[in-house]
This record gives C-alpha cells, sequence and structure tokens, in this order.
C-alpha cells in the first residue's frame, strides 16, 4: 500500500488547492465544490526536484487505455508547471485517483502522440484549446502508468 501524502504548512499550497485538496480526499476521490465539480480530477505526488520534497498537484486528466493523462499547461503561461519540473527529473509519482492511490511512471509524450492526447484531453476540456494559443511554448503532455 503507498502512503498519502498530506500537504503541511512547509508546503505552499494556494487556498483553493488546499481546499480542493481535501474536498477530493474527503469525498472518496470526488470533487463536489469549485470550477473543477464533477470533472475527472487526479491527486499527483512529485519529489520536489530542489528540495527532494513530496509536493502535491491537484489536476484534471482523461485516460488513454489504463493510462491517465495530464497536460502540463499552468494556463498557457511561459514557463512550466513545478509538478512537471518535478516529474522530469524524478518520473517515479504517486497518482490519489477516485479512492485509490498507485505508484506511478511519468513519461513525457512527443511527436504525433502528444499532438493526439492533446487532441482528445482538449475535447474533454476545451480550455486548453486556448490555452496553447496563449504560450509559444509546446504545452507538454505526460502519460501517468502504473508500476509494480
Amino acid at each position: 500500500m503507498v502512503a498519502m501524502i498530506t500537504p503541511d504548512s512547509s508546503v505552499a499550497f494556494s487556498q483553493r488547492d488546499r481546499a480542493l485538496i481535501d474536498d477530493f480526499r474527503t469525498h472518496g476521490g470526488e470533487v463536489t465544490h469549485g470550477v473543477h465539480t464533477g470533472r475527472t480530477v487526479l491527486l499527483l505526488t512529485t519529489t520536489g526536484a530542489k528540495t527532494g520534497e513530496p509536493r502535491i498537484a491537484p489536476l484534471v486528466y482523461t485516460r488513454d487505455g489504463d493510462r491517465y493523462v495530464v497536460v502540463a499547461s499552468k494556463g498557457g503561461a511561459p514557463a512550466h508547471p513545478a509538478w512537471y519540473l518535478n516529474l522530469v527529473a524524478d518520473p517515479v509519482v504517486t497518482v490519489e485517483v477516485g479512492r485509490e492511490t498507485i505508484v506511478a511512471r511519468a513519461t513525457v509524450t512527443e511527436g504525433a502522440e502528444r499532438d493526439r492526447l492533446f487532441a482528445a484531453h482538449a475535447a474533454e476540456f476545451h480550455y486548453f484549446v486556448g490555452y496553447q494559443k496563449k504560450t509559444s511554448r509546446v504545452i507538454p503532455v505526460v502519460l501517468l502508468e502504473r508500476i509494480g
């Protein structure tokens, strides 16, 4: 069994992310209030590339077979989100999805596979199209696949 990481005061979370994490965990992996109500959300725990400390990011996801798909959009910002940089440095991550917690390997997709997965993700979450238009960087698409 994988230990669940609990955010503490030393980890910087926005109030919104804290509320989302609490809501997710209280309701068995479902989000019951806020902008993500009814959306598929997972909690991704990475190891901080600089600190070595666990870092939690709530993310919307889609599926590609048995794999989870997350997109490192950061709302179309010019820089990648910290969680993405962390998993590039250490691709072994923990994923809380529904009532389950798993260990997974993160793989950054490229080329046609990246484009296919981004299009499928954007079909589910239309606002990702706008995020790509806001930035000159190619927004990374990451596959999370259970290991072990």
